[in-house]
């Protein structure tokens, strides 16, 4: 599968040309892939967001774009107050712990020296909804094709379908 495919080959020439063709040329303000300058990567550590980090950083280093790394963090509730189970100060900082585990991720599959420049970035709320918010200043978003979670039998994940339906730049679901 070639970028321009995997990517929704936004270049579309018709095969006959004229005044009657009902078929555009080109769509108006669309990106082609050899001007990809931000590859956004949705990645939470899974096996399919890692496979998904060396796809995009392959084409971020062919097209000579950055790449953003993204792990996007959901809230979880703490134990209730007064609990013997948890001090509040042995309660690690979520964003942080994600931030590192994000960088250790990034070393892991792409090495010390990435061939690209890698811009990790950790948020937090809801992976769709972040996810689909960044894609509006990228010019591709990448994700896997499942994360953590959910049902395995699912030919898509959720997040990976939410992404893929709404995102405002086009979107390549790894396998």
């Amino acid at each position: 599968m070639t970028p321009a495919s995997a990517a929704g080959a936004h270049d579309y020439r018709p095969t006959q040309a004229g005044p009657s063709s009902a078929v555009a040329s080109t769509l108006e303000g669309e990106t082609s892939v050899s001007e990809w300058k931000t590859i956004v990567v949705g990645v939470d550590g899974s096996p399919g967001s890692r496979t998904a980090l060396n796809w995009a950083a392959a084409e971020a280093a062919d097209h000579g774009a950055d790449l953003v790394v993204l792990n996007v963090w959901e809230h979880t509730l703490l134990p209730p107050a007064g609990s013997v189970s948890v001090s509040e100060r042995f309660v690690p900082d979520p964003s942080q712990r994600t931030a590192d585990d994000l960088l250790q991720v990034i070393k892991e599959e792409l090495g010390e020296e990435p061939p690209v420049l890698v811009q990790p970035r950790v948020k937090q709320g809801r992976p769709a909804k972040v996810l689909i918010e960044e894609s509006a200043n990228a010019d591709l978003l990448v994700v896997g094709k499942r994360g953590h979670g959910g049902f395995a039998g699912l030919v898509l994940g959720s997040v990976s379908q939410h992404v893929a339906a709404y995102a405002q730049c086009p979107v390549t679901v790894v396998r």
